[in-house]
């Protein structure tokens, strides 16, 4: 694999020309229509602001996630990439591409050499994405099919770990409930061919030809400590009801 950054990146503008406004959000948020003023206020802040850190969130993938011990929960996800450096990447999550999109939560994606440094516990709160990118279900919607795959072929080596906040697809219309820790699929037949039927109508995209372009891709090996699910080693966030004393006493 070579040390460079990803091809996608350069590609920018003809994602946010091509990618996105195909996937509605799944709830409206309660709540009276915006202001004019508010409206205002925001046109002078776009004008007058610098959003370095969101500009550098210029790439998109779109993929999908399940509850970390509940494989039955899926859903869509749509990813706004960053690339810190070689070894590190940060996600926002969306569950739409249009600007009515809900942010559903973050993922931070390492490389297998950093994973290899994780301990036992943190390993179990991360997901493998050799079968994202090898079966086609992991995409970057309208990118040249050559930059997609060198794209895929870093990736597929990598280890995400994935906290939802949002949970729209429950038809939550506010951010309510502990955040929750996302799964990734690991083998055929974990995904609802429902979801992936949506997803590839709206993008114009066959997941089985796209598997099929991906097949010279060496599958890595897996770290055992990785889906830990799979093993009956669930994690998950729940919202503790101690009191603060006990909390807060280590």
């Amino acid at each position: 694999m070579t040390s460079k950054k990803l091809l996608i990146f350069p590609l920018a503008v003809l994602l946010m020309a091509c990618g996105g406004k195909n996937s509605d959000s799944n709830v409206r948020a309660p709540g009276d229509e915006q202001p004019a003023k508010d409206k205002v206020l925001e046109t002078g802040a776009e004008i007058l602001q610098d959003k370095s850190p969101l500009k550098a969130f210029n790439s998109y993938l779109n993929g999908f996630h399940f509850y970390n011990g509940n494989i039955k929960a899926q859903m869509e996800a749509h990813h706004y990439v960053n690339q810190l450096n070689d070894d590190v990447y940060q996600a926002i999550i969306f569950d739409g591409n249009g600007k009515d999109a809900k942010l559903m939560g973050v993922e931070y994606i390492i490389t297998e050499k950093l994973f290899k440094q994780l301990d036992k516990e943190e390993k179990l709160l991360w997901h493998s994405h050799h079968h994202e990118a090898s079966s086609g279900a992991l995409i970057a919607p309208r990118i040249p099919q050559l930059a997609e795959h060198e794209l895929m072929e870093k990736l597929i080596s990598t280890y995400g770990k994935t906290i939802h906040t949002w949970h729209t697809d429950q038809e939550k219309v506010l951010p309510l409930g502990a955040p929750m820790i996302m799964m990734g699929f690991t083998r055929d037949g974990q995904l609802d061919p429902a979801l992936l039927r949506s997803r590839d109508k709206r993008f114009e995209v066959v997941t089985a030809e796209i598997k099929e372009k991906r097949k010279d891709i060496p599958l890595p090996k897996t770290d055992p400590l990785a889906n830990g699910w799979e093993k009956g080693l669930v994690r998950q966030l729940v919202i503790s009801t101690k009191p603060d004393s006990a909390v807060h006493k280590h």
